[in-house]
């Protein structure tokens, strides 16, 4: 039975848009398939790992739309399509509990499951709070703190970022426990005050889907799951049930030692002297020595190998000798795009504040360590 005949972008962008969260390899192996479903008006493509759930549609080109609902490899039908020519044309065609792919003279049979064994993560219909704003904003708060976010942490509540409606304020952050990132973005309306943790697969793909445009994305909150809905795209995703810390007590509030920095020229210094850090990422030390007008930054190995590099800033107080993790500061110049970034200490012992000039909606913040 002939299912679909078009153009292969038509399959390809949306299949695209919902791979991001299948694994090739699942303990249920419907997992790693998409669920296709066609009806008089659109084609659905739905993945789902029981955390996250995407979902697109796209409105088809033919006159009489066959109908059907089935499953299929996700990685293998979007390794096919991605290998055909760009412009091609593609029919699906399903034989008992197969589809084929055909194109020219290239077919391909894949295996299908049934479409009722799908586990779809349910969609409540009425939500605790809807909240809108450009995508755009999202995808920049995202990107501000996601490198921050735990990566299978035992504290498991730090594998997530928090997203915090506070006023007409959505809140970000992400932290460690080592480092934290906060931003904040405005709202146009006030609200009041919700929070969620945000697996961190969820930000991750979230943050990639995004657009960085002004379209709006509007975000449903549920009791123990959160709905993206933006440009013909639907993310669900479950929240992580735990108490965030209180990033406020983190934040420093007496660093007045401090300097303003050329952003891309401390990227390279740090880069050049990484070269000779220790590899392992624990212990990835740098000291920064600062004195007036000069910043001297010296990395050393268990080799007893130096790397030293010396940079002109201004700063007129007194002497700072700070030891910090340098991936934690690649990690925020790399992920940053202003010109200038702005350091603040208290003393050697204490956490580094890191900010943005002229904008008071960012802040970094890198406990020191030993070396």
């Amino acid at each position: 039975m002939l299912l679909i005949k078009t153009n292969i972008d038509t399959l390809l962008k949306p299949l695209q848009t919902v791979t991001g969260i299948v694994e090739r390899r699942q303990t249920l192996p419907i997992l790693s398939n998409v669920l296709i479903q066609q009806n008089q008006e659109k084609t659905t493509f739905l993945t789902t790992d029981l955390e996250i759930q995407i979902k697109t549609a796209t409105a088809h080109d033919s006159s009489s739309p066959q109908n059907f609902s089935l499953t299929v490899a996700a990685k293998k039908l979007q390794d096919i399509l991605r290998s055909l020519a760009a412009d091609a044309e593609v029919t699906l065609t399903r034989k008992d509990d197969h589809l084929q792919v055909k194109s020219g003279h290239s077919a391909f049979n894949l295996q299908i499951l049934p479409a009722e064994d799908f586990p779809e993560i349910t969609e409540e219909s009425t939500s605790e709070r809807v909240v809108t704003l450009r995508q755009k904003d999202l995808k920049n708060l995202l990107h501000h703190v996601q490198f921050a976010v735990a990566q299978q942490d035992i504290r498991y509540y730090l594998n997530g970022l928090l997203l915090l409606i506070e006023q007409k304020h959505l809140i970000g952050v992400g932290t460690d426990g080592h480092r934290l990132a906060y931003i904040a973005t405005s709202l146009e309306e006030a609200h009041e005050k919700q929070e969620v943790i945000l697996p961190r697969k969820a930000v991750f793909e979230l943050s990639k889907l995004l657009n960085d445009s002004d379209d709006p994305i509007e975000i449903d909150y549920f009791q123990n799951k959160i709905r993206f809905s933006f440009s013909d795209i639907v993310l669900t995703s479950k929240v992580i049930d735990g108490k965030f810390p209180d990033y406020n007590r983190v934040i420093p509030s007496n660093n007045t030692k401090q300097f303003e920095i050329n952003r891309l020229i401390f990227l390279q210094a740090l880069q050049r002297v990484s070269i000779l850090s220790n590899q392992s990422e624990k212990f990835r030390g740098v000291r920064l020595i600062i004195n007036p007008n000069t910043l001297r930054i010296v990395c050393k190995n268990n080799e007893q190998e130096e790397a030293q590099e010396e940079l002109e800033i201004g700063y007129q107080d007194e002497p700072i000798d700070i030891s910090l993790n340098i991936t934690y500061l690649l990690d925020l110049l790399n992920n940053v795009d202003s010109e200038t970034v702005q350091c603040a200490f208290e003393s050697a012992n204490s956490s580094v504040l890191i900010t943005i000039p002229g904008n008071t909606e960012f802040k970094y913040i890198v406990m020191p360590m030993r070396i």
